[in-house]
């Protein structure tokens, strides 16, 4: 019973946290392990990413929807030292896009707003 309260509450803290640095506003950047799916929200699109180390360099595959009902896309790029990509969501006419980058920086894959992977990676 108190591991299913400390899991719990463990949940809400995590929830919490996540939560208080989307409304901060704060850029956010993870370092992704091979085959392990990492959770991604944008814009009105919600979706999983992950990656597969391949001869030619890292498969990168980005599967998002932007509801349950609908049709999802997927964004797939092999990338190899130093190689980015990008997914961007057009915005009204007088807003900026919401970007969202993939990095590989030598054998790490970095994911995140282009800000905060600019800011990771410069350190």
């Amino acid at each position: 019973m108190l591991a299913r309260q400390q899991f719990r509450m463990t949940g809400y803290l995590t929830a919490f946290a996540a939560a208080w640095l989307l409304m901060t506003g704060l850029s956010m950047a993870a370092e992704l392990a091979p085959i392990n799916a990492h959770r991604i929200h944008f814009a009105r699109f919600d979706g999983i990413l992950y990656y597969t180390v391949e001869q030619d360099g890292y498969r990168v595959v980005a599967t998002l929807a932007s509801g349950p009902e609908e049709l999802p896309i997927r964004f797939i790029a092999t990338l190899g030292p130093g190689q980015r990509a990008m997914i961007s969501v057009p915005q009204s006419v007088d807003q900026p896009s919401v970007d969202f980058e993939i990095f590989r920086d030598g054998d790490a894959l970095i994911v995140g707003d282009s800000a905060a992977t600019a800011d990771l990676v410069a350190k």
